[in-house]
């Protein structure tokens, strides 16, 4: 009787632990934390100093003795203790208002499909230790999914191509299991750094990490445009070591991420190489899904579909996909107990 009490009023969670950023949604409430995945920290004292939107503000302008860090490095855990804190800075901040009698919550985490087994176990045990009474796993791949509303557990097939800070996530569905999936370590971060090395190579101009993204967002494109758009990159100039400003066009920064872009749409084929006859049928009636921060990159629905000769559709919402999938699990935990990641260290609830 009372765990029933307990279950109704505990505020389980769901959590997508991405490399760039972090989105948390709360059971009954909806998403309620998107913060991003950065920690500072007082080298000298090992204190933890700030976390998430104030932390990435210090990102590039921190005296030598604190660092900006992140403590996800391709989607996996790098630094377990900063990623430990980082946790129990989110699961507080959800508890900040709930009354102290309720329990820990149970927390469903999206992890990349491509993690090993110690991986796996090093998000479980940081959750754990941050406050969590138990902690799930969903591959990421099948959190979009259902947060991109497909229908997972159908017996038709469903593709999605998630691509995220860290990772690009390319996975067929069916029947409530991943049949293909494919994870590469290729996705937002490394344009970012794609853009960094062209500014370097071409205009002698170091640039941080922040003015490479706001680049990419400005006018990144992986397909030709209508019309030409610019932007200014500001840095340090490598030959005289004073501040410079240039201009870059789309088609510049298009040149750029080109590499990346390449890599990302050869791995969607060679997943759609695989599939079997009966699901390509399917997805060519639904076509492929694309969910991710990444997603939003102009034109880059329009080169998937000219290299894959199929339909592509952007999802609704894409950057939130992953946390809304998770979400919808934690809503209906045991009956959506089948997509969760199987795993030793945390039970299945029956």
């Amino acid at each position: 009787m009372f765990d029933n009490f307990y279950k109704k009023f505990s505020k389980d969670i769901g959590i997508d632990l991405g490399t760039a950023n972090t989105l948390v949604y709360v059971k009954g409430k909806g998403i309620v934390i998107n913060e991003p995945s950065v920690v500072a920290v007082n080298q000298r004292t090992k204190q933890i100093l700030a976390i998430g939107n104030e932390a990435r503000l210090m990102v590039g302008r921190t005296p030598p003795h604190i660092v900006a860090t992140r403590p996800l490095v391709d989607g996996v855990i790098s630094d377990f203790e900063v990623t430990e804190a980082m946790l129990r800075y989110f699961i507080d901040k959800v508890h900040a208002q709930t009354y102290s009698f309720l329990r820990r919550p149970r927390v469903v985490i999206g992890i990349p499909s491509g993690v090993t087994e110690v991986e796996r176990r090093a998000v479980q045990d940081a959750a754990i230790n941050a406050g969590a009474a138990r902690a799930y796993l969903i591959e990421e791949p099948m959190a979009a999914a259902i947060g991109a509303r497909l229908n997972v557990q159908d017996a038709s097939g469903s593709m999605i191509v998630d691509i995220g800070g860290g990772t690009t996530e390319i996975a067929v569905i069916s029947l409530g299991g991943i049949v293909i999936s494919k994870s590469i370590r290729i996705a937002g971060d490394e344009m970012n750094e794609n853009i960094i090395q062209y500014a370097r190579d071409n205009f002698n101009l170091l640039i941080g990490e922040r003015s490479a993204e706001d680049v990419k967002i400005k006018i990144g494109s992986a397909y030709p445009l209508g019309q030409p758009i610019y932007a200014q990159m500001r840095g340090r100039d490598l030959v005289s070591g004073l501040p410079k400003e240039v201009t870059i066009s789309d088609t510049q920064v298009r040149e750029a991420l080109m590499h990346s872009l390449r890599t990302i749409v050869n791995s969607i084929k060679a997943v759609i190489e695989e599939i079997p006859p009966e699901l390509i049928s399917d997805i060519l009636d639904k076509g492929i899904v694309m969910a991710g921060g990444g997603s939003l990159l102009r034109g880059l629905d329009k080169l998937v579909r000219e290299v894959t000769c199929m339909p592509v559709n952007i999802a609704e919402d894409p950057l939130t996909c992953v946390v809304r999938g998770a979400g919808v699990v934690v809503e209906d935990l045991e009956v959506l107990k089948d997509v969760l990641v199987p795993t030793e260290f945390a039970k299945i609830p029956r």
